[in-house]
């Protein structure tokens, strides 16, 4: 497509320099502004942590059944994440953001509202349509507004924001639930139910997303497709400095040169009808759940009432999980850009695979009494110690790792799609992790670990035989990519440093 007034791109110096302090700062805050949805995407998703017993008390609930309400949000999530990749090349990311603002308030305080199990399950779905949403534009945005020396670190910060929702969610159920008569099924002080509280709660989170999304500007990337290049230059000044500008502007224009709408045709390839680079995206999705990690943000506090913990012990302990899952995605913000994506997903499937195995020992020995695993005083601060040890495998690794791969892994043109695919899939995948544990604890909780080891393991063989590493790739290079064979637009590409 035609575009007037941008430059054609030329090879820069061999060592380009850093972007200024005050570009940098402005970075991280849009980064940390838009993140801000992965905030709201971990607070939804975990608050019904606390809920779980008291939900299945009040509406009568069997393990199928609670299993369902708990987890379709989940199918609103596959749906919204569908959806959104679209709608966002459509109306631009910002306005999505906005969108998903309205669906957490209306779906927290519908909730909230729930007078039976269908009427919960309804507000469920929309607020798992605004987190379908928020997970495939915060990493789409971030990346096309991070430079790529910062591109790893600034991606994390979507994880750190879920971690962050999730901590918080946890805490404001504790809270709730021990200032109520009775815990979660109890009285609140200023009226109602405690876990219509908890529900409610949401709505603070989601009347600030949306405040700050209407402070933010729009993605450059976005601003190039519909040819608005005045805007596109004003904010790539503010993250980049002024010193590349032009260049910068040039090679978007190149990497977006198909006049026309993306289309899902556009991911076919060799491979399966699909292309490699867009199986490698929805497998990577796949893997982040099928290792079983939101069973323990989900269903922890169920989890270890059922092996022997008070309910506010066992609220405690989630709460402590999630404290460990914050420090750990520091760790993960420090080495991204500096080791790489593969070392460190590597590192945590292994991790994963140690950690889950031992769990799956633990509950699969454990005493039966009443219908319930029992751990003795040294099984159960083993496996205390190795849930937090999971979550450290997890959290600095595979948690962050893969929503910074998924915003940058796929090129200019096809990467709201291909995002929305590959998060589509993860949602997917969570629901039937989600669905399905309750009835495998029923069978065996050893069972259930054992399923997240094995996958843990084959996910350790996947990244090593098929992950590419994206470490400081300009997004205009991802081609190479997605398309094999094909040489990249950006400074890289022409400078001799793809395969």
């Amino acid at each position: 497509m035609a575009f007037q007034g941008v430059p054609e791109p030329v090879s820069p110096s061999p060592a380009t320099p850093p972007p200024p302090s005050h570009a940098t700062a402005t970075a991280v805050l849009l980064a940390g502004a838009a993140a801000l949805g992965g905030f709201l995407f971990g607070y939804d998703s975990s608050v019904i942590n606390g809920t779980v017993d008291a939900l299945q008390s009040q509406f009568q609930l069997n393990a199928v059944e609670i299993g369902f309400v708990v987890s379709a949000a989940l199918l609103g999530c596959a749906a919204g994440a569908w959806f959104a990749g679209r709608l966002a090349d459509r109306v631009g990311r910002v306005r999505v953001m906005l969108l998903a603002s309205l669906l957490f308030v209306a779906s927290s305080l519908g909730s909230a509202l729930a007078f039976n199990a269908w009427d919960l399950t309804f507000w469920r779905l929309a607020g798992g349509l605004a987190i379908g949403a928020a997970s495939v534009i915060a990493p789409a945005y971030i990346a096309e507004i991070a430079p790529a020396e910062l591109r790893g670190r600034l991606g994390s910060l979507q994880q750190m924001a879920i971690v962050l929702g999730i901590f918080a969610a946890l805490v404001a159920d504790y809270v709730i639930a021990r200032v109520s008569d009775g815990g979660a099924a109890g009285e609140f002080p200023w009226g109602g139910s405690a876990w219509r509280w908890m529900f409610a709660s949401a709505v603070i989170p989601a009347v600030l997303y949306g405040v700050i999304a209407m402070t933010i500007p729009e993605s450059p990337r976005y601003l190039v497709k519909k040819r608005e290049l005045g805007r596109a230059r004003e904010v790539l000044a503010r993250v980049m400095g002024r010193g590349d500008v032009e260049l910068k502007l040039g090679e978007i224009v190149r990497s977006l040169s198909r006049d026309r709408p993306v289309r899902l045709r556009d991911l076919r390839g060799p491979r399966l009808g699909l292309l490699p680079i867009v199986w490698a995206g929805i497998l990577l999705s796949v893997f982040q759940q099928f290792v079983g990690i939101n069973v323990i943000f989900y269903y922890s506090s169920s989890l270890w009432q059922a092996v022997g913990f008070s309910e506010n012990d066992a609220m405690l302990t989630s709460v402590i999980n999630s404290v460990v899952n914050v420090l750990a995605t520091l760790v993960a913000i420090a080495l991204v850009d500096r080791i790489g994506r593969r070392p460190l997903l590597l590192a945590g499937a292994a991790g994963m695979a140690v950690t889950l195995g031992v769990l799956t020992v633990c509950f699969a020995t454990a005493p039966v009494v009443d219908g319930k695993p029992t751990l003795g005083a040294v099984a159960g601060a083993l496996a205390l110690v190795s849930a937090n040890l999971y979550v450290v495998a997890f959290a600095a690794t595979w948690g962050p790792v893969v929503w910074v791969m998924l915003g940058e892994m796929f090129n200019n043109f096809i990467r709201a799609s291909a995002l929305a695919v590959a998060a589509a899939a993860q949602w997917i995948a969570n629901w039937v992790i989600t669905t399905t544990f309750p009835g495998l604890s029923g069978i065996s909780l050893g069972l259930a670990y054992g399923l997240y080891t094995t996958f843990s393991v084959l996910a350790f063989v996947f990244v090593l035989r098929a992950v590419p590493e994206t470490k400081g790739r300009e997004l205009e290079d991802m081609d190479a990519l997605a398309f094999p064979g094909r040489r990249g637009t950006g400074a890289a590409a022409k400078d001799g440093e793809l395969p």
